[in-house]
């Protein structure tokens, strides 16, 4: 019983010793830390003013904003560290060894990583600009350190790994689209007539763009009609709506005109008797 008495008094002793030690440091550790994680929020917000007075680019603020606060975060628990008297070589030469092995099982990790951060430099696109890649395409949402998030017309997403895009070939719309609506009319028709109407009506819509200006004009003579081509221009947001809505008001129109649209034709002579 003794025995046990003595060993629990020394525990207790060498506690109280440890703490007298140590406590101090530790605190001090731990001030340092809290410290240095509301400098980081203060240097990170007065940058993110800075830049934002600059005009940089969302995404590229966001990430410049983040490294600056980690590397804050970083230099005070660097400060820490050596408060508490540990050596910081051996440390950083053991996570070097643990890094090369992280490195080594996270290549599809660190090569989304690297292509993020291509994208973000070179800026091939932007968020709310329209790009079509990898058989995918959308409304650029989001760009990420990791992947990038294009929003659909049907309110989907589609989040693509940035190693998947960095190389690629890369259709970007911007922030209009072309509309590519082909009627077509009888050979019999007024042409000029009919393109007037349809000139008419696209500065009547109210989605359709003045500039770039439309382009309206005779694409093609098929076989039964003469195609009209009606390009015009409106924002990625209305592009699906409005050439259904262009659509309607031409065949609106050009019945309200008296403009003949030709069904398919097909003439079937029978030569000599059965």
């Amino acid at each position: 019983m003794n025995e046990q008495l003595q060993t629990l008094e020394h525990a207790q002793q060498t506690a109280i010793d440890l703490a007298i030690q140590f406590g101090p440091r530790l605190l001090a550790a731990l001030l340092i830390l809290a410290a240095g994680y509301y400098v980081g929020r203060w240097v990170g917000r007065a940058a993110d003013s800075m830049l934002v007075k600059l005009g940089l680019d969302a995404t590229l603020r966001l990430l410049l904003v983040r490294m600056l606060r980690i590397l804050v975060l970083g230099l005070f628990l660097i400060m820490a560290l050596q408060n508490l008297g540990v050596q910081l070589l051996p440390l950083i030469a053991g996570l070097g060894v643990a890094g090369a092995g992280i490195a080594l099982a996270m290549q599809g990790v660190l090569g989304n990583l690297a292509a993020g951060l291509t994208i973000i430099f070179t800026r091939p696109f932007k968020v709310g600009e329209y790009i079509s890649i990898v058989d995918e395409e959308g409304m650029v949402e989001e760009i990420k350190l990791f992947n990038t998030v294009l929003s659909h017309p049907d309110r989907s997403r589609v989040v693509i790994p940035n190693r998947k895009i960095a190389g690629e070939i890369l259709h970007n719309f911007g922030t209009l689209r072309q509309l590519d609506v082909v009627v077509g009319v009888a050979y019999d028709a007024d042409i000029k007539r009919a393109l007037a109407a349809i000139r008419d009506l696209l500065i009547a819509h109210p989605k359709i763009l003045r500039e770039p200006e439309p382009m309206i004009h005779v694409l093609a003579l098929a076989d039964f009609k003469v195609q009209i081509a009606i390009r015009p221009w409106t924002s990625v947001a209305d592009f699906h709506t409005t050439s259904g809505e262009i659509t309607q008001a031409v065949l609106e129109t050009f019945h309200e005109c008296g403009i003949p649209i030709p069904l398919p034709q097909r003439e079937v002579r029978l030569l000599g008797a059965a």
